[in-house]
């Protein structure tokens, strides 16, 4: 396999024209153009700098990608592909191709996004050719935002570019304050003007602390201050995105704390009414009206977008309510999988957060579309299709896309019936160039589709070769028919799910002459954004009212994960025959990964439930018995890690996440062996006091 050093995935991320894409079998058809070096690229001495730097690029595209070098000028003729804009052209672009010219007419902001469909057009069919005839492409949705891809607010030009090339038109930023993101100190507003080149609009998503209620004196200079003095600051930006997590605030809805989530205790005891920001209070409305008072004082076409993210528990009624109640002006996002109901059997296990392992949108994101849409609010989805969710934390994508494209699919209904104007692509564990965002791509124009069968084929053929292309075609499925068996609780995906074989195996039984708790904290870089604060190492069931609990879910949740395992075992073995190269071998790494991931989250369930029949034995024989397996468990595991590590020094993007930085590379997982082997002494040791009893000592 491939080796690579941690971080160097981000050389490949921003490398968006891939040489060697011309394949010189491929020569032109009835119906088409074959671009040779007789052509030139032109736009016209006044187009506007996007339109120039978007044939720049392409000019560079040809270059690299196509072996294929065209001068650029600022006069046209025959033989020359054009880039005009039109500022009477609403939206997208038309392409117009005949024999002797291609000419693209760009409206405002889409000249990157024509010349990456054209790019696109071409690495499909491995050479420079386009079909003959005139096509309008407009974009379906009003924007499709991400967060960066190599790091927490990171976004240099080559990320810039990397997500325009991925298919997304806007840029989604943590703000903390003026100039404080996430990451610390950016300059925002240069960040505007570098991502203005790209044409990339800039979405804020909103940490900045406003713990007023909208009913206290003074409270709407407090918010004019706070989000007023933002918008002053930064008029270019496209609105403010708000989620009740980081939007807390001091409600007198008696159904909650009326607390920060932090400070819900009483004298100690944790309060059991949920906080605020994980509530529909009845006082949110004139909350959210006193931030968009702010906002559109400033900058009146701004969108406010507030995120339900948390409420889908709450009664229908009471969510049904808010809707009613909130301002019209503010756009509702809500998450398309979130609160899904799955079963097992007569078991209930809903999903907890985001995941593709269902197969539509959950009854959360329907009711709370068709509610908002009933009261004139537009949706903006919280969809994932960027490719990766909490299925598996540390992944540059999940390669479903069969998934992937129902998912689109639905979306492409949605924005129809349900008022689903934008998207929010992605949360802050980014995006990958990868099979997921070109589905992304095809399935986002207006009154256009591909024959999407053959768009997964001819993709396939790219990246891995024409030999290749069936048997990955055989594995995407096998591992999207694998994702039904897949268990998306809380104590998972924040768990083993989160950081893969790395997971820690904490014995339970506690010896100890310092009193200390078992629970540890998983090592993480000091400046990551959450790091371990995300990630819960003792394992066991979180429990949740509309959920079975751990004892009754886990044995079925065992045999559906062997289940799954099984099934993306038959697609290992498809992509380990793949011909050679470096694409293969990465798949071969992520699904190597996955693997591991499944036999840790099947290992850890069995662990559970194996320490709780320890401690609860009712004989020195019967504790004897399961400390054995035990044992026997904590070997395997060891082994599953190893597995892992080929793998994640192939790709060096298998195992690190935005937020957590690394957690499940080469380092990791020979931590969780030595952290295994200490468990391991650990139990020699309660071997020792078993034995007490029998030696009478």
């Amino acid at each position: 396999m491939i080796q690579e050093k941690n971080y160097d995935f981000r050389a490949r991320h921003w490398q968006v024209h891939v040489p060697g894409r011309r394949q010189m079998q491929r020569v032109c058809q009835t119906g088409e153009i074959l671009l040779d070096p007789s052509w030139k690229l032109c736009c016209s001495p006044d187009a506007p700098q996007a339109v120039l730097e978007a044939l720049k690029d392409f000019q560079d595209y040809l270059f690299v990608s196509m072996d294929l070098s065209l001068p650029l000028s600022r006069t046209s003729g025959e033989k020359s592909l054009v880039f005009e804009f039109d500022n009477t052209l609403e939206k997208g672009f038309v392409l117009d191709v005949t024999t002797q010219s291609v000419k693209v007419t760009v409206a405002k902001g889409s000249a990157f996004r024509a010349m990456v469909y054209l790019e696109d057009c071409m690495n499909l069919e491995g050479a420079p050719v386009l079909p003959l005839g005139k096509s309008i492409r407009k974009p379906l949705y009003s924007y499709r935002t991400v967060h960066s891809g190599t790091g927490i607010d990171e976004f240099p030009d080559g990320e810039l570019r990397a997500a325009v090339h991925a298919g997304y038109d806007a840029i989604t930023l943590f703000l903390k304050g003026i100039d404080h993101t996430a990451a610390g100190f950016c300059n925002v507003e240069e960040l505007i003007r570098r991502a203005a080149r790209y044409e990339l609009k800039i979405l804020i998503y909103n940490y900045i602390e406003t713990y007023v209620h909208p009913d206290d004196p003074g409270a709407q200079e407090v918010f004019d201050r706070a989000y007023g003095d933002l918008l002053r600051k930064y008029p270019d930006i496209i609105g403010l995105s708000l989620a009740g997590e980081s939007l807390e605030f001091p409600s007198k809805d008696p159904h909650t704390t009326g607390k920060r989530f932090t400070q819900s205790y009483s004298d100690g005891i944790p309060e059991t009414k949920p906080s605020p920001g994980w509530y529909p209070c009845y006082d949110y409305p004139a909350y959210l009206d006193c931030i968009a008072k702010a906002v559109h004082k400033v900058k009146p076409e701004a969108e406010v977008i507030f995120e339900t993210y948390n409420w889908g528990y709450a009664p229908p009624e009471i969510r049904k309510k808010f809707l009613q109640s909130v301002p019209k002006e503010i756009i509702i996002s809500i998450c398309y999988e979130i609160f899904a109901q799955k079963k097992l059997g007569n078991l209930h296990t809903p999903v907890m957060d985001y995941t593709i392992s269902t197969s539509g949108p959950g009854f959360y994101f329907t009711s709370e579309c068709e509610e908002a849409r009933k009261n004139g609010l537009l949706v903006q989805g919280n969809v994932n299709t960027a490719g990766i969710g909490w299925d598996f934390g540390a992944v540059p994508y999940v390669p479903v896309p069969y998934r992937w494209l129902q998912r689109d699919l639905d979306l492409r209904k949605a924005r129809y019936d349900l008022n689903v104007v934008s998207h929010y692509a992605t949360h802050h564990y980014g995006y990958w160039n990868s099979v997921a965002a070109d589905l992304g791509k095809w399935t986002s124009w207006e009154d256009f589709e591909p024959d999407y069968d053959e768009l997964l084929r001819k993709i396939a053929i790219r990246d891995y070769g024409k030999d290749s292309a069936e048997k990955v075609l055989k594995a995407w499925k096998l591992w999207g028919d694998a994702m039904d068996y897949y268990t998306a609780s809380n104590e998972d995906q924040y768990g083993p799910w989160r950081v893969g074989a790395a997971y820690p195996f904490i014995f339970h039984p506690n010896i100890t002459r310092t009193l200390g708790r078992k629970e540890i904290q998983f090592p993480t870089a000091p400046h990551a954004h959450f790091g371990y604060r995300i990630i819960k190492t003792f394992y066991g069931p979180f429990e949740n009212e509309n959920q079975s609990p751990g004892f009754r879910r886990y044995p079925s949740e065992i045999h559906s994960l062997e289940k799954m395992l099984a099934l993306w075992a038959e697609g290992l073995t498809l992509v380990r025959d793949l011909e050679p190269n470096d694409n293969a071998r990465r798949l071969l790494a992520l699904g190597i990964y996955i693997s591991t991931s499944i036999k840790t989250t099947i290992h850890i369930k069995q662990w559970w439930r194996l320490n709780v029949a320890l401690v609860n034995s009712a004989t020195l024989e019967e504790a004897f018995a399961t400390l054995d397996q035990i044992e026997t468990l904590a070997y395997k595991e060891i082994e599953n890690a190893r597995e892992a590590i080929p793998a994640v020094e192939c790709d060096s993007r298998l195992g690190w996440e935005p937020s957590m930085e690394y957690v499940c590379d080469k380092w990791h997982l020979e931590w969780k062996i030595r952290q295994v082997e200490s468990a391991l002494r650990e139990i020699g040791a309660y071997r020792r006091i078993l034995a007490l009893e029998q030696t009478g000592e």
